[in-house]
């Protein structure tokens, strides 16, 4: 099956492919014994594999009962699910649900409901590890507020972390949201948030898995 590269991948892969090739070239014509260049050709191309695996950007459909779902933005696993007082733009209590993605995860976004953007905001801020409670609010990230077809607002936000610091939002105030589309990506292991109504029925919990565009983790009531 041919693996479709995600746009944002595409010249970081072939600037790295260039590169790898002419370090390895030169291990092989300088470096003896032998063995060391195999060595480490080996280890350039399962690095080069990883690297692709991360720009991967599968197509997905959701078959679950789209009413009033919330699925999850992103591929990984759940580290963070409370209440709290979103102070940026809700200025309200919500449940936060939290997903942090690994290198190993695709990391393409997708929209967590179906409905409109309502507003889409960058927040300057710090490149602490994403998997810290804080990052929430002291990071680098981007906030995407949306009108669900219920009408509740739901507030999803990319994190950046130690080692992502490129964010990607593609959606734009007016737009519409659908769960199967794109909004986004973050390069090299972040965390995205989701803050639901505090009435929202929430499916997940603390360790779980999640497949983005496609695991549903909540249900917002009608």
């Amino acid at each position: 099956m041919r693996v479709k590269i995600h746009r944002e991948g595409t010249n970081i892969l072939l600037v790295l492919l260039l590169i790898m090739v002419v370090i390895n070239l030169s291990a092989w014509m300088f470096i003896r014994p032998s063995v060391i260049p195999v060595i480490f050709s080996a280890i350039s191309g399962v690095f080069y594999l990883l690297v692709v695996n991360f720009f991967r950007s599968p197509r997905r459909t959701f078959t679950g009962d789209r009413e009033r779902a919330v699925v999850s933005s992103v591929d990984g696993t759940v580290v963070a699910l409370e209440e709290v007082f979103e102070p940026e733009v809700l200025r309200r209590k919500v449940r936060m649900v939290s997903v942090f993605m690994s290198v190993f995860n695709v990391h393409a976004n997708w929209f967590p409901v179906d409905g409109e953007v309502l507003l889409v905001r960058h927040h300057s801020g710090r490149f602490l590890s994403a998997y810290l409670p804080k990052a929430s609010i002291e990071n680098e990230r981007s906030t995407v507020l949306i009108r669900a077809e219920n009408g509740q607002e739901i507030l999803m936000r990319q994190i950046a972390g130690a080692v992502a610091r490129r964010i990607v939002t593609y959606a734009r105030p007016g737009e519409e949201a659908n769960i199967e589309d794109h909004m986004g990506f973050i390069k090299f292991g972040s965390r995205v948030d989701i803050y639901l109504p505090l009435d929202a029925e929430v499916y997940v919990k603390i360790g779980d898995k999640t497949i983005g565009g496609v695991s549903t983790i909540a249900r917002l009531k009608s």
